[in-house]
């Protein structure tokens, strides 16, 4: 999709609220661009004459109310790595081409999923609570060299947590769309169909799939029933991936040892719900990617990609809109 340089196109920015905090760096596509800012509510009006919607409020569902009155869009940016949000129909099935973050959250969340492995690993959260209650209490801790991984998720961010997992020792396995042997980060890719049938062999399993159709839910009693009762939950994709009452009945019951959450099927967790206190949970807040200056990175992305727009060039972080993501080109 191109658009010409002789003419200064409208884009619309969707913020959580009018006075959120902006993107960084906009004052120089307005020069070239007619930019406006709205939330959710102005999003109706404001995107009748909009060729091009950054969702830097990327949770939110508006497109879908205002979509009637998009005729003119011609490209949606979504800020972020997951795009379940727009993936409505009636845009998936439009000309309307779709960018993401792809990429940017990768090496943030690798480190994020490793520490989680480690604090487990080296029972860091029993230390704490130890230390709270001025008790010294040796123990031994495991070995996280030479322990295993099944990564749900073979796109950028599951090759980028594969690779740093591989770097410190672990064998790492993928599941995905097609199972494959000789892959260059994982080795073996087991089909994300027969879970059950590959969870029993990870110490660690960590969940980073796209949220589909196809894998809303995909972690469920049958697979917690099939894996270790030692093995570790590592869940940093999207919350609905996992049926969140089988998790904390694996929990409760011993089935597994432990899981480390950083999103959920409502966000915020509220304070009542039980995986608060379930044994062996550690609580994250929706965070794993959100390392200092992320913003900043989210929008020097979509600002290199209006520069392409504007001088005719292909968009990088094409999404296709019947995966849910990016595509591998090689």
């Amino acid at each position: 999709m191109t658009s010409s340089i002789s003419h200064r196109p409208r884009i619309v920015v969707l913020c959580e609220s009018i006075n959120a905090e902006r993107p960084a760096g906009m004052d120089e596509i307005e020069v070239v661009a007619d930019v406006r800012w709205t939330d959710a509510a102005g999003l109706p009006e404001a995107i009748e004459t909009a060729e091009i919607l950054l969702l830097w409020d990327f949770f939110s569902t508006a497109l879908r109310d205002a979509w009637p009155r998009a005729r003119a869009l011609k490209w949606v940016h979504v800020a972020a790595a997951g795009v379940d949000a727009v993936l409505f129909d009636e845009f998936r099935d439009s000309d309307v081409v779709l960018t993401n973050a792809h990429g940017f959250f990768d090496g943030p969340i690798a480190e994020f999923v490793l520490a989680n492995i480690l604090a487990h690993d080296k029972g860091l959260h029993e230390n704490r609570a130890l230390q709270r209650a001025h008790e010294w209490t040796h123990r031994e801790t495991r070995r996280t060299a030479g322990s295993t991984a099944l990564v749900i998720g073979t796109g950028g961010i599951g090759r980028q947590i594969a690779r740093l997992l591989r770097a410190v020792g672990l064998e790492v396995r993928g599941a995905g769309r097609r199972a494959s042997s000789g892959d260059p980060d994982f080795g073996t890719i087991v089909s994300s169909a027969a879970l059950a049938d590959e969870v029993g062999w990870a110490d660690n399993v960590v969940v980073v799939a796209p949220l589909t159709t196809e894998t809303r839910g995909m972690i469920d009693v049958g697979v917690f029933d099939a894996m270790k009762a030692s093995a570790h939950l590592i869940s940093v994709g999207r919350g609905p991936l996992i049926d969140e009452g089988a998790l904390l009945q694996a929990l409760q019951s011993g089935s597994i040892a432990a899981a480390s959450l950083d999103v959920f099927v409502e966000e915020p967790l509220p304070a009542a719900n039980p995986l608060w206190d379930a044994p062996g949970v550690t609580v994250s807040a929706h965070m794993s990617g959100d390392v200092v200056g992320w913003r900043d990175g989210l929008a020097e992305q979509f600002i290199g990609n209006v520069w392409r727009w504007l001088a005719g060039e292909d968009l990088v972080n094409v999404v296709d809109k019947d995966l849910g993501y990016v595509a591998r080109t090689h």
